[in-house]
């Protein structure tokens, strides 16, 4: 059996990746190829996955947010790229190839296009952003509730032809709401937690002990940098509350980043730079950066981002994929608004319909410090936090369940 796995989107392809190494336990596999749509798809060359046909990043990165972005695209040649991938799948479909698409519409069209059988990995939608296991939001517009489903008729369309032999969704409501579409929906966990071990409690530490606070400034440039001089804002407003406090910062940057210029806003912070061998803690990054203020430390890492989250007690976050994660720990996150293009005021409040109690979103951050004494102060929220997070993100080993159910009954 020869498999094509097609993803557009970073985060999409290291979902993919988790999935096509778990394929490759199965003698029955016999290849597997990649196709990312978006982007050169670096993950899979790292996961030594040959990668099929045209690659190339487009000058918006695949984050179209309005016609300016879409006509760089074009001009730098997005519809002559589509029409070559097109090909490429259309050939492994003819010739027999099964193909699992990883993503939203696009590789879920592309799979169903190809001719050939094919089952997809939802990535990006959610009925959370919708209802809960109560009821419909208010927030929820008429029209959404007509259309019936975060996932749109025409993209259920596409998930019940005789060719979709799975569909794998990220949460157990959204696998009950298309299973009243007769759509052939499994319900295995989401494979963004499978790397982490997952504890469904949550407890403060004493006040004799550093409370942990992660820092998640996002992953794209030069948003990030806005978004880190807001966070330093939140931390100023949690030392005002928390002044006798010992406080623990743990900065998870993106390992690609230039890491000097988040330094020099600490340093026009009243920060000072130490020797990182001073303070004891065991994080696996030898090139972990210390910063000292009176009572609290901050450590900058980006080698480190698996342990940081694991560590840390709570989190300010302008983030995507890496708040999700945080929040399937069972662990609380305070996030606000930034200025964009991808974490603005809209962004927010979709984030905090998909992740529930698990988010508060305040308006400035300034209003951190006060939202956070307030959480400490409330264990029965904390409780329903570290139960949210668990049933919103699910269970760790999710790409190998994937992995089985598509070779044992997908395309058996």
């Amino acid at each position: 059996m020869e498999i094509l796995v097609i993803s557009n989107g970073h985060g999409e392809d290291v979902i993919a990746v988790s999935i096509a190494e778990a394929l490759r336990q199965f003698p029955e596999i016999t290849k597997i190829s990649a196709l990312p749509l978006v982007g050169k798809g670096y993950a899979y060359e790292k996961a030594n996955i040959p990668i099929i046909g045209t690659v190339k990043t487009m000058p918006s990165g695949g984050f179209n947010q309005d016609i300016k972005q879409m006509g760089r695209d074009l001009n730098d040649g997005l519809l002559t790229l589509t029409y070559h991938q097109y090909q490429i799948i259309k050939q492994w479909g003819k010739n027999g190839g099964k193909i699992l698409a990883v993503g939203d519409i696009l590789p879920l069209l592309f799979a169903w296009l190809s001719g050939g059988e094919f089952a997809f990995v939802g990535t990006a939608k959610s009925e959370y952003y919708l209802r809960d296991e109560t009821g419909w939001l208010a927030s929820t517009s008429l029209l959404e509730r007509w259309l019936g489903s975060m996932y749109f008729p025409w993209e259920r369309w596409l998930m019940n032809r005789s060719a979709c032999c799975g569909v794998f969704v990220r949460d157990s409501l959204t696998a009950k709401i298309l299973g009243e579409f007769s759509i052939p929906v499994y319900d295995l966990g989401n494979p963004m937690m499978d790397h982490f071990s997952v504890n469904p409690s949550l407890t403060f530490p004493p006040e004799t002990e550093p409370l942990i606070i992660l820092l998640l400034p996002g992953s794209r440039m030069p948003e990030a940098q806005n978004n880190w001089q807001l966070i330093l804002q939140a931390v100023d407003s949690i030392k005002a509350v928390f002044s006798q406090r010992s406080l623990l910062f743990l900065a998870a940057i993106t390992p690609s980043f230039n890491s000097i210029p988040f330094q020099e806003d600490l340093v026009d912070n009243s920060w000072q730079k130490e020797w990182i061998n001073t303070y004891n803690l065991s994080i696996p990054d030898e090139q972990g950066i210390l910063f000292s203020r009176e009572q609290e430390r901050l450590i900058i890492s980006q080698q480190a981002y698996q342990t940081c989250l694991q560590l840390s007690h709570i989190g300010i976050a302008m983030a995507g994929t890496a708040t999700e994660q945080f929040v399937g720990l069972g662990k609380p996150v305070i996030s606000f608004p930034g200025n964009g293009p991808q974490f603005t005021q809209k962004f927010a409040q979709n984030q905090t319909r998909l992740l529930g109690c698990s988010v508060t979103l305040v308006d400035r951050p300034q209003e951190v410090g006060h939202t956070l004494t307030q959480l400490i102060k409330d264990p029965k929220k904390l409780k329903n936090i570290a139960d949210n997070g668990q049933k919103r993100l699910g269970k760790p080993g999710a790409a190998q369940r994937i992995a089985n159910c598509v070779v044992n009954e997908c395309f058996n």
